[in-house]
């Protein structure tokens, strides 16, 4: 059988469009979807560190980041709006592979099938790109919040450090999540997500013997206490303390 030349340029084209997908320039941020057996997919931003190409034989940290309800409405880019992604699109460059999937306006990031789908794009950056399965870093704002204190609940064994902000999870899961790092921050005035959300986690956490918790009350802020969260110095001082922590890959 005879493949004719327009065939084999659509081919040759449809490859290099799969090959930019599977590998993203480093030092920028870039649209990708994950597509499953199963018809599920979920859309996302990565970005690999500057220096990714350069040190091929390095294994990276993995910051997750899950976004508020208000970027669910719109396209991936919307993502952009708010905490991590937004730095990066700001030009500030961040030691780990940032990824950042959007939710559909129609679910959240706290039910079951968003998680299975986080999970599921987990394993599917871990197998595609050199990421340390020991530093996988989870964060979350807002509705972001919530499905971060799920995730870790549900998950604590693969996490380096959560850093969930005005959000809210069952004082419940107070023992699965006691030996996390965790930093929450929450705004007093928060007129969304009440400021006892993240207190009676804290308290419960604490309860159940957790003294790696970190709580960061932002006094006379309301709901919007991310742009002073992710604007915190000590925050990624404390992220990379966090870090040095865990066990090195061995070859």
């Amino acid at each position: 059988m005879q493949i004719s030349e327009t065939c084999l340029l659509t081919f040759s084209l449809w490859l290099a469009v799969s090959a930019l997908v599977a590998a993203p320039a480093p030092g920028v941020q870039v649209e990708q979807r994950l597509e499953l057996a199963d018809g599920r997919s979920i859309p996302y931003l990565l970005y690999l560190p500057e220096t990714y190409a350069d040190q091929p034989g390095r294994s990276w940290p993995l910051m997750l980041f899950l976004h508020g309800r208000g970027e669910s409405h719109g396209p991936l880019s919307l993502v952009k709006k708010w905490g991590p992604p937004r730095l990066l699109d700001q030009g500030v460059h961040l030691p780990y592979v940032v990824v950042s999937p959007q939710c559909p306006g129609n679910e959240s990031w706290a039910q079951p099938r968003q998680q299975a789908l986080l999970l599921a794009l987990l394993d599917h950056l871990l197998a595609q790109h050199r990421i340390d399965a020991h530093r996988v870093v989870l964060t979350g704002l807002s509705m972001g919040g919530y499905g971060s204190w799920r995730l870790a609940a549900d998950h604590p064994e693969r996490f380096a450090a959560v850093i969930p902000i005005c959000g809210g999870g069952s004082p419940n899961d107070a023992a699965r999540l006691k030996d996390l790092p965790i930093w929450v921050f929450h705004g007093t005035e928060d007129q969304a997500v009440p400021f006892r959300r993240s207190v009676e986690m804290v308290d419960a956490i604490r309860a159940a013997g957790g003294a790696r918790i970190r709580f960061t009350s932002l006094e006379h802020v309301g709901h919007n206490s991310w742009e002073s969260a992710y604007a915190t110095p000590d925050l990624y001082q404390w992220l990379e303390a966090q870090l040095a922590e865990r066990p090195q890959p061995t070859d």
